[in-house]
């Protein structure tokens, strides 16, 4: 009876842990959403020059020419790719893998913004994410096609059928490595 009385104490205390564990990581990443508003703004803080010197170099803005309008242009880019892998990694549903598209969306533009700083970044970004497109949303659909005909021979319901298809790794690293 010691035994599995010790073992009742142990799987409470694993328990607790994860709870708290759970509670720190879901408080940092309250607190990393709600500061995006402030993150956007930082670039208020670049000033409005072409040329702009700093400790890590110097750099010339070419198509904009202003720091001011390059960055403000980053951040309207950066902050909503940081929302959306805020989004991908936290996201528990089945449907989780499109949100591919839109990351490699963002990160096109905004390496393309830093890389030439010479043409219209929005321009033939599509081109580019066909190749991506054309292996997610075929995927999407036919998991999406797997829940259904599961749905129609079993009695299960729509949520227990996604707990099926979730991939949950034991951590954020874990869930890294499933993709690389």
């Amino acid at each position: 009876m010691s035994k599995q009385l010790q073992k009742s104490k142990n799987q409470g205390l694993k328990s607790r842990l994860a709870d708290k564990r759970g509670l720190i990581i879901g408080s940092i990443v309250a607190t990393l959403i709600a500061t995006t508003p402030y993150l956007f703004y930082l670039y208020e803080s670049v000033p409005d020059v072409k040329i702009w010197d700093t400790f890590f170099g110097r750099y010339e803005s070419k198509f904009y020419e202003s720091i001011f309008v390059l960055a403000w242009t980053l951040a309207g880019k950066i902050i909503p790719l940081f929302l959306l892998f805020i989004w991908f990694f936290t996201c528990r549903h089945w449907w989780y893998h499109t949100l591919l598209v839109p990351i490699s969306m963002y990160s096109y533009q905004i390496l393309n913004t830093i890389r030439t700083d010479k043409a219209i970044v929005d321009s033939n970004q599509l081109i580019y994410l066909i190749p991506l497109m054309a292996i997610i949303v075929p995927s999407i659909y036919l998991i999406r096609a797997q829940i259904f005909n599961k749905i129609n021979d079993a009695n299960k319901s729509l949520e227990d059928l996604e707990d099926e298809f979730k991939i949950s790794p034991k951590n954020f690293w874990d869930k890294i490595k499933e993709y690389f």
